[in-house]
């Protein structure tokens, strides 16, 4: 489907609160929990979308300013972030979560007119428009709220969403096999998530 910068905004702000919700939680031991992620545990993830927000707030920041500031400097940046967050204590790793997507919000919400328009790059090194910020963050909070496995599902995702995502991820992974079935499903697959579709063949994670 077409999605329109007001779609992505619209599920960056849902998604924000849906996985603030599924991952409040309060002990340690819980973020220890296994996750859908192979190797990855709740408190590695917590720690990716934390880490995911500060880095779009670094594209929001190039897009106001025109100061050229890549979401990481390294790759091995990204990683060590995660690692890090991940072993924070509980208290210490939710507040991280929470403020970093106040700040990003805030960020997006100062942002004005032909800013939206300034080229910035993903950490995939694609030259996207900073409109394009709150679909990343889109996709991020909703695929992860499902991974965490506090009780969202692919299911409980909205279908405008589902929609969207799975055409981008299509276009993204170039050809696949036609395999039907309910829309939730199929983009689980797509996303190299555990789904119940019959015949599918194994792809790997993505996002």
């Amino acid at each position: 489907m077409a999605r329109t910068p007001d779609d992505a905004r619209r599920w960056a702000a849902e998604g924000t609160s849906v996985f603030l919700a599924a991952a409040a939680t309060p002990t340690s031991a819980g973020y220890a929990a296994h996750t859908a992620l192979p190797g990855w545990t709740r408190g590695h993830l917590v720690a990716h979308v934390a880490a995911n927000a500060d880095a779009l707030r670094n594209l929001v920041h190039w897009a106001a300013t025109g100061d050229v500031t890549p979401m990481y400097a390294t790759p091995e940046e990204r990683i060590a972030a995660i690692e890090w967050g991940s072993r924070l204590p509980a208290g210490q790793l939710g507040h991280w979560l929470r403020t970093s997507a106040a700040r990003l919000q805030t960020a997006c919400d100062q942002l004005r007119g032909e800013q939206w328009a300034h080229e910035v790059r993903t950490a995939q090194g694609r030259t996207v428009p900073a409109s394009e910020i709150a679909w990343l963050r889109a996709r991020e909070v909703w695929v992860h709220a499902a991974d965490l496995g506090t009780g969202v599902a692919f299911a409980d995702l909205p279908d405008d969403f589902l929609r969207a995502l799975e055409a981008d991820i299509v276009e993204r992974r170039g050809a696949v096999p036609d395999v039907a079935g309910p829309l939730a499903e199929r983009v689980a697959w797509l996303a190299g998530r555990p789904h119940a579709l019959a015949g599918a063949p194994e792809l790997d994670a993505w996002l």
